[in-house]
């Protein structure tokens, strides 16, 4: 008997210890009761909307989700994953967009929004936080990560090549190209570097990248004279020669055009 009355004030204590910790993790928001657990797909939709409306991320990014989740194959899945890759994007969270871009485009590849979709990624990959349809080069691209910049360049061209006649397809030609004189700069300033500081066989190879990946850019021309200059202070007599012929030729034919 004194053997049972022990064992039921043990459960006793316990049950009351369970009890205690429960209330602290409810009084402390642990334990928190989801508002949208009985809401419809439409309802988490409007909700999200409205949360993007108000600039509010998170909120949004937080209803977007529980939207996909809990209606995977509903009307409103494809556009809230959409969404959700916007506002991941405006919430500087540009890693986490791209991820969303490619889940999207690699599920839905003939979307008749993947080039909204493309566009944004490029967006995210540039780590942009000014709005879509804003100057992109307030800053200097030449200044960022050069990979960056080609995988940019790159999610462009496969909008221009797969939506050609898209509302965004003119745009992304124009940051094409632009993308290009940002890296034609960048190779250029990395050899201007290398010049300064002496080491120039690492200055010309450089140089040399600016001539065969951008011939078509401005800076071929000063890249050229930058070869030149370094086979100069080499003492290579003979390439500097070839240099400053080939640098006469190219002036004198754009005097003739």
């Amino acid at each position: 008997m004194a053997l049972l009355l022990k064992n039921w004030r043990r459960r006793a204590c316990h049950a009351a210890m369970a009890a205690a910790l429960l209330g602290s993790l409810t009084a402390c928001g642990v334990i928190e009761e989801d508002i949208t657990q009985d809401w419809s797909a439409d309802r988490l939709y409007q909700e999200a909307r409205a949360a993007a409306d108000d600039s509010d991320w998170t909120r949004a990014q937080d209803y977007y989700l529980k939207l996909e989740s809990r209606f995977p194959f509903g009307r409103y899945a494809q556009q809230a994953q959409i969404e959700s890759a916007y506002a991941y994007w405006r919430d500087g969270e540009a890693d986490l967009c791209i991820q969303a871009c490619d889940r999207f485009l690699k599920q839905y590849p003939n979307h008749h929004n993947s080039d909204y979709v493309l566009y944004l990624k490029a967006l995210a990959t540039l780590n942009q936080s000014q709005g879509i349809f804003s100057d992109w080069f307030k800053q200097d691209i030449a200044e960022r990560d050069a990979q960056a910049a080609r995988n940019a360049f790159d999610t462009l061209k496969e909008l221009v090549q797969r939506f050609p006649d898209s509302r965004y397809a003119h745009d992304a030609r124009r940051r094409m190209h632009e993308l290009v004189l940002a890296q034609a700069r960048h190779e250029l300033r990395v050899a201007h570097f290398y010049y300064e500081r002496y080491a120039y066989v690492a200055a010309i190879e450089r140089a040399q990248n600016v001539i065969r990946d951008f011939q078509q850019t401005p800076y071929s021309d000063e890249a050229l004279q930058l070869i030149r200059d370094c086979y100069e202070a080499l003492g290579i007599t003979d390439l500097q020669t070839d240099m400053t012929r080939i640098i006469d030729m190219n002036q004198n034919r754009e005097r003739a055009r």
